[in-house]
């Protein structure tokens, strides 16, 4: 009995057991990147809707009539995007020992996204007569939607660094002519543009802890 114990060696089961971990990790971070490129592709149509009623936002007659110009790459790349942020934002509270524990439900999320696009609907519809009214404004109300939703420094630190980025990014695509707005005040649109793009990185980010959340209780539960 004592030498049929010694010859069964655990190095194949622990192998098996740490492999199955691992493509179960795996399964679930794709799922959870598929379900976030799925929430920026629809966020990116509904808002650029939104902005298309507004008037701001226009594609040049010679750059649509070009395959990559058209407006079908928007959405994947805010779907990308968003994919990508929500995906840091449980990975950055990990690294930083701080689980996200606040007001850590669907429903809250569903408000976030409420509010996200309350945001964005008021810059495409409310008139403001100045450029500095416009930036205070939603600048408030997009530390409201982190402060009632997130209150978290890496979630304000990754906001900021997303509004940054995506900034830059837009603004290189209207310089290289890729992209243009239909807004005679060009400061008009960069006044409101980051605002939008840190309460949008707060929300996705919501998103993407909820998810993984969901994803770390499940095996608990077994």
């Amino acid at each position: 009995m004592y030498m049929k114990d010694k010859n069964c060696s655990p190095g194949p089961i622990l192998v098996c057991a740490y492999g199955s971990l691992h493509c179960g990790r795996v399964a679930n971070l794709v799922r959870r990147g598929l379900v976030l490129f799925t929430v920026g592709v629809f966020l990116a149509l509904v808002l650029n809707l939104l902005q298309i009623q507004r008037n701001v936002t226009l594609f040049p007659e010679e750059v649509m009539t070009t395959l990559f110009s058209s407006a079908w790459w928007i959405p994947p790349c805010c779907g990308t995007g968003a994919a990508v942020v929500g995906l840091l934002y449980p990975c950055l509270d990990s690294h930083l020992g701080e689980p996200h524990k606040f007001k850590r439900e669907w429903a809250s999320v569903m408000r976030c996204i409420a509010v996200f696009v309350g945001i964005n609907h008021a810059s495409a519809k409310l008139d403001f007569d100045n450029n500095v009214q416009l930036s205070l404004t939603l600048a408030a109300l997009s530390l409201g939607l982190w402060w009632t939703f997130d209150r978290s420094r890496s979630g304000f630190g990754l906001g900021i660094t997303t509004a940054f980025l995506a900034t830059v990014i837009t603004q290189l695509l209207v310089y290289n002519g890729v992209y243009q707005y239909t807004s005679p005040d060009f400061l008009y649109v960069r006044s409101w543009l980051p605002c939008i793009f840190f309460s949008g990185g707060v929300t996705v980010g919501n998103i993407g802890r909820q998810l993984a959340m969901g994803g770390s209780e499940k095996p608990h539960m077994d």
